[in-house]
């Protein structure tokens, strides 16, 4: 039976989940190309987990396993519709796998959003952890107070980040640029809004007790968002939710700390309604809301009572959104590609994965489950015949010797940006020291040739 071939678009954990399952196929021995538009491999990986949860990124070490299969090929630098089509793909490939993740934040929707000091967590996020589309980011951390709208881990991550002694992330892999304005940071107080009340919140215990035990920091807690909980309603929640609470209680208790210490305030029951500011930001209106259970759970609706509080920076942290793919049915209020089961619907040998398959949800280890749920679909459709080696097929390209797209990053040019970042990283007691823009990480990856 001849080989078959699958493209895999999309180089983070889902997509690198997606490839270890295809090759272990090998009645037909299946191939793996996988498409990257950036010239790194591990999206999220590399470029979302904070640079203070190193035990998170070494799951790279799983994905550098599969990379060095011999059935497996990578092209980073090369973006689905800029570089290659989708009916290219489908004219080389027996098969095609979107691993594309969900690249876009969600807005707020209020009056003031785009003023200068109002960004999105995908680009604080990127920005501090190296992203080449980031690393220009007008970031102005001369201020006091900072805003975090949203309840979730990465608006937590935020807040951390943001209060985190630098000589604490010293040792990190930060990008360099954003260890620097955090150094000379003024920002002395970040609170964290949330729309609904604690048991609604989406953060994770681990995520919440590590808030309390930032070094120089104080988290303020309102016990008044904690009072009206009763027994039943904690009955009612998960284990994670009830472990939420007890967190959230001790920490309401806390004595404040004499002395000078940097405040990470915890608010519920809050949505923001405008920015305001001459030029800028300098002021949050927030909307206090009344919590009611409908058909869809615990609603927010808006009390009508305001509060004003004065910030120079507001993060955006309530979630992300994929992005359509030319061709590709996609469900704009979802943010997802249409599918049934990982098949894309209505489409001709494709396949979906991770967040652009289920949305932004669960953590890394989810995607693996996700990945091989689609491959056993594919497993499925091979058995059945609704798949199979198309002989006649053109043969995937090596990209760089056919010069279809001579700027490519082959595996090769990634390892030489690794082992540059690993050695820069050595040298000053890091894990690494990233190269943060394109020029740079092209640089280093050709310097291999």
């Amino acid at each position: 039976m001849p080989p078959f071939y699958v493209a895999v678009v999309g180089a983070g954990p889902a997509g690198f989940f997606s490839a270890a399952s295809l090759l272990k196929i090998e009645h037909p021995a299946v191939h793996v190309d996988m498409f990257e538009r950036l010239p790194t491999p591990w999206g999220l990986v590399r470029s979302g987990v904070a640079p203070d949860h190193p035990k998170i990124k070494a799951v790279s070490a799983v994905f550098a396993k599969t990379a060095l299969h011999d059935r497996f090929r990578f092209f980073g630098n090369v973006e689905l519709g800029r570089d290659m089509s989708r009916e290219q793909l489908l004219e080389r490939y027996d098969a095609v796998v979107y691993a594309t993740g969900a690249q876009r934040d969600r807005a707020l929707g209020v009056p003031g959003e785009d003023l200068p000091g109002s960004v999105a967590a995908t680009e604080l996020v990127g920005w501090y952890n190296g992203h080449p589309d980031f690393t220009t980011l007008p970031v102005d951390l001369s201020v006091r107070a900072a805003i975090v709208i949203g309840n979730g881990n990465v608006a937590l991550d935020v807040a951390r980040i943001l209060t985190t002694q630098p000589s604490e992330l010293c040792s990190t892999d930060i990008a360099d640029h954003a260890l620097q304005a955090l150094t000379a940071s003024a920002i002395d107080e970040v609170t964290v809004v949330g729309r609904r009340g604690p048991l609604q919140a989406a953060f994770t215990t681990s995520e919440l007790r590590e808030l309390g035990a930032l070094d120089g920091v104080y988290v303020d807690v309102d016990p008044a968002d904690l009072a009206d909980i009763t027994d039943d309603e904690l009955a009612a929640v998960g284990p994670v939710e009830q472990r939420n609470i007890e967190v959230l209680r001790d920490l309401a208790v806390r004595p404040r700390p004499s002395g000078r210490h940097r405040r990470i305030t915890l608010r519920f029951g809050r949505s923001p309604v405008e920015l305001r500011g001459g030029g800028r930001v300098r002021e949050i209106v927030l909307a206090h809301n009344d919590l009611r259970v409908d058909g869809a759970g615990v609603v927010a609706v808006d009390s009508g009572q305001r509060e004003h509080l004065d910030c120079g920076l507001v993060v955006r942290a309530i979630g992300y959104r994929g992005a359509a793919i030319e061709g590709v049915p996609f469900d704009r209020d979802r943010g997802i590609v249409l599918h049934v089961d990982g098949r894309v619907t209505g489409g001709d040998r494709e396949y979906v994965v991770g967040w652009a398959k289920r949305g932004p949800s669960g953590i890394i280890g989810t995607n693996k489950k996700c990945a091989q749920q689609t491959v056993d679909v594919i497993v499925g459709d091979l058995a059945s015949g609704a798949l199979a080696p198309l002989r006649g097929r053109l043969e995937p390209p090596n990209m760089a010797e056919t010069g279809e797209h001579p700027g490519v990053v082959l595996a090769e040019g990634w390892l030489a940006i690794d082992r540059m970042e690993v050695a820069s990283g050595r040298a000053a007691g890091r894990p690494r020291v990233k190269l943060c823009t394109r020029d740079e990480l092209l640089a280093a990856a050709h310097s291999a040739t």
